[in-house]
C-alpha cells in the first residue's frame, strides 16, 4: 500500500463518548436488570452500553426507555461451525428473527444482513485457531476481554487480530467488559471504548463504530490524532510508552522506563506498511489501541 492508496481513518473533531459492547443482563446469563447496568455504568462516566445477551436480540427502546445513558441492541452468538471451530460472535445494532436453533453461520448470515457489526469475541478463551479467526470475515475482534483476563488469563486478542489484519487492514479492535455482575462473576469497567461522533444517538455512535472512528483501552486515553500526509501528531494522557505497530515485526516506540512519562509524540508514517496502529501503555501497564491509522480506497467508497 501507498501512501495514495490510504485516507486517514480519524475524524476527532467530534465528542468523545465512552462505551462498552459486551455487556449481558437478567435476560440471559447476567445477574442485574438492564436498567441497572445502565445506572451502574454512569457512575463510572459511561454514555453508551450495548446489550449483548446470548441468543436475545435486544429491543431497548422497550426494556428500559429512561436509562441514565444511551442503551443500544445487540446480541451474542456462539456455536460451532461446520469445521467443527467454536465461536463467540458479538453482534452490534438492531436485528431481529434470529434463535439458537438456526445455529452459528445461519445467524451470522442474518445478522449481516440486517447490518450488525460482527465481532470475534474471547478468540482466545475459545480456543480458537488464526485460521478460525479468518474464516468468517468478521469486522472486528475483541482486542481485550476483561472477564476472560480474570477467568484464565485468555482475555489477550492481539495476535488475532493482528493476523486478520494481515488479511483484512480494516478489522476493528475491541477493548470490552464481557460483564455479567454477578456476585461470583463481578468484573466490569476494565476494558471499553471511546468513539468520537458529532453527538450522543444511536446512530451516530454506530456510524462512528462502523468506520473506526473510535479507540480501545483499559486506561489510557487518546487526545486527538492528526495526519499532515506524512507524519502522525498524537496527543494522549501521560503513558510510559506510545508505540507504532505495523505488519510483521515492523514498529517504532518511544518512552523509558526511567520514570519519565509522555502526553504526546508524532511519527513518521512508512508508506509501504499495509496496516498500522498505536499502542499506548501506561505506568501501571494498563494499554490502549487505536484501530488502523488508514481505511483502504474499497472501504471508503462503500
Amino acid at each position: 500500500m501507498t501512501t495514495s492508496d490510504r485516507t486517514f481513518r480519524y475524524n476527532t473533531t467530534g465528542h468523545w463518548f465512552k462505551g462498552n459492547t459486551h455487556i449481558h443482563s437478567v435476560a440471559s446469563d447476567g445477574g442485574m436488570s438492564i436498567p441497572d447496568i445502565a445506572e451502574l455504568y454512569a457512575t463510572a462516566q459511561f454514555d453508551f452500553i450495548f446489550c449483548t445477551d446470548h441468543w436475545v436480540s435486544s429491543d431497548v427502546n422497550t426494556t428500559c426507555k429512561n436509562a441514565s445513558l444511551l442503551l443500544l441492541d445487540g446480541i451474542e452468538l456462539d456455536g460451532h461451525d461446520n469445521t467443527g471451530g467454536y465461536f463467540h460472535v458479538v453482534c452490534l445494532g438492531k436485528t431481529h428473527g434470529i434463535i439458537e436453533e438456526d445455529g452459528l453461520e445461519s445467524a451470522m448470515q442474518k445478522a449481516r444482513e440486517q447490518g450488525a457489526v460482527l465481532v470475534l469475541a474471547h478468540p482466545h478463551w475459545c480456543g480458537n485457531s488464526l485460521e478460525d479467526a479468518n474464516r468468517w470475515d468478521f469486522d472486528g475482534i475483541e482486542v481485550y476481554n476483561h472477564v476472560c483476563h480474570w477467568l484464565n488469563g485468555k482475555g489477550d486478542g492481539a495476535v488475532y487480530w493482528d493476523a486478520m489484519l494481515e488479511k483484512n487492514p480494516d478489522t476493528l479492535g475491541f477493548s470490552v467488559d464481557d460483564a455479567h455482575l454477578k456476585p461470583e462473576h463481578p468484573g466490569w469497567n476494565g476494558g471499553w471504548i471511546v468513539v468520537n461522533a458529532a453527538e450522543l444517538s444511536t446512530e451516530a455512535i454506530l456510524a462512528a463504530i462502523k468506520h473506526g472512528n473510535f479507540y480501545s483501552s483499559c486506561g489510557p486515553e487518546l487526545k486527538s490524532m492528526t495526519y499532515d500526509k506524512t507524519s502522525l501528531h498524537i496527543e494522549c494522557t501521560p503513558v510510559r510508552f506510545i508505540r507504532l505497530v505495523g505488519p510483521a515485526h515492523n514498529g517504532w516506540r518511544v518512552g523509558s522506563f526511567d520514570g519519565q512519562l509522555l502526553t504526546h509524540a508524532s511519527v513518521e508514517i512508512p508508506a509501504d506498511w499495509d496496516h498500522v496502529y498505536i499502542e499506548l501503555e501506561d505506568k501501571e501497564g494498563k494499554r490502549a489501541w487505536s484501530n488502523t491509522l488508514f481505511v483502504t480506497n474499497h472501504q471508503t467508497e462503500n
